[in-house]
């Protein structure tokens, strides 16, 4: 479609405006809600086309499994949204975190984590990447102290959740990356908890931002999705090529509905972290609770770093069910659990639906009792992902476990 207006630059818009704006492109047929391109490859003027873009030395597509223009148009908007060069799409959040570890390193190569991650992570490092030579040492990821100290001349990529799952933990990010750069490793932060509507992990210096897009991108529970971004040589040189040839595609449907999420974004995670932040402050005040987790409240540990990092606390709270023991603990997380009828029991999170899940039994069930202890995982543990329903109702809902 013809148009002579000079275009606007997405980098001097705000947060909310580039959400909704940035990555646009609209076909010849002008059309205002971006087109969903449901093909598996795409048809070149004539075989020296066809070569040039094959070997690179042409921009356009190629074939749907690297190149479309539906997820392109989610990966410049979500680029744009992060402050970041460029910006990689895949199948799911692991399938980024994965891509991600077999694009920066080799057999032999070594990384540190901080404890406190996604179960399914901690595996990925244990239980497969071990298996091909990469050793991973666990860190409390709160002290600086501790994550140089594991460093050895091997060790070429940091890995970390701030705010973590499913305690909140919070890691300065200005210091990890400054520790980082000074040993030449690689930084990888998850911004999943907070998205960029909450926190841009580049304004402190990360250099690569790994998402779930399941989750707060997408912010409803319907599809999959993952992301990568960072510098553009970077990602183009060393995590492209496994994406080409791996091949752990985002399709283009789940990348138009993302694409579509990030839409709503900024407005769902402000009301969405408001509401946490009240449901946090009344459970610290409830009887049965023993210790709530929320980088909103100040009785937090890492809260003033939250604050500097974030623009509000997120939309994750936890809490532990007052017990005399593990058994007994579970026992009284399971009936607040089963008591509700509101909330979803599931282990997704970043709906519009708020979800309450039992950490110990799902989403860090597979760990060790060992690896679980170390990462602050007991059985009374409780993590809501909160939504968009009344907080009335959902106070409601959690006395029916509760009790008062």
């Amino acid at each position: 479609m013809s148009n002579n207006k000079p275009k606007a630059n997405p980098a001097d818009w705000a947060t909310a405006t580039k959400a909704i704006r940035a990555g646009s492109h609209r076909t010849e047929f002008g059309e205002h809600s971006e087109a969903m391109f449901l093909t598996s490859s795409f048809v070149f003027d004539n075989a020296a086309q066809a070569a040039a873009r094959f070997a690179g030395t042409e921009e356009g597509n190629v074939y749907a499994r690297f190149t479309n223009p539906s997820v392109q148009m989610f990966e410049q908007r979500l680029a744009v949204l992060e402050d970041m060069e460029y910006c990689l799409a895949t199948s799911s959040g692991m399938a980024a975190i994965t891509t991600t570890c077999m694009g920066l390193l080799n057999a032999g190569d070594h990384i540190i984590a901080s404890k406190a991650l996604f179960g399914a992570t901690v595996q990925l490092f244990v239980n497969i990447l071990s298996r091909f030579g990469i050793e991973t040492t666990f860190v409390d990821g709160t002290s600086m102290e501790a994550w140089e100290k594991a460093i050895k001349p091997n060790t070429k990529l940091f890995y970390s959740e701030t705010p973590s799952n499913p305690l909140t933990e919070i890691l300065d990010m200005r210091a990890l990356s400054d520790l980082a750069k000074k040993h030449g490793i690689y930084n990888v932060v998850d911004n999943c908890f907070c998205t960029p509507a909450l926190q841009k992990p580049v304004d402190f210096g990360t250099e690569i931002i790994i998402h779930s897009a399941t989750k707060y991108l997408d912010g409803q529970g319907r599809v999959l999705g993952g992301a990568i971004c960072g510098p553009k040589d970077l990602l183009k040189d060393k995590i492209l090529p496994v994406l080409r040839t791996a091949g752990p595609t985002l399709s283009a449907f789940n990348a138009w509905v993302l694409f579509k999420g990030l839409e709503t974004l900024n407005i769902r995670m402000l009301a969405q972290s408001a509401a946490a932040l009240e449901i946090a402050g009344w459970l610290e005040a409830h009887p049965a609770v023993s210790k709530v987790y929320y980088p909103g409240l100040e009785s937090h540990p890492q809260h003033a770093l939250a604050m500097k990092q974030q623009k509000t606390g997120g939309a994750i709270v936890s809490f532990e069910v007052k017990a005399s023991n593990e058994d007994d603990a579970r026992a009284k997380a399971w009936h607040v659990i089963d008591s509700s009828q509101l909330m979803s029991i599931t282990a997704n999170l970043g709906d519009t639906r708020t979800t309450i899940t039992h950490p110990g039994t799902t989403t860090h069930g597979r760990l060790s009792p060992e690896a679980r202890e170390a990462a602050g995982i007991k059985q009374g543990l409780i993590r809501l992902a909160i939504g968009l329903e009344d907080v009335a109702d959902l106070k409601k809902d959690l006395l029916r476990g509760l009790g008062g």
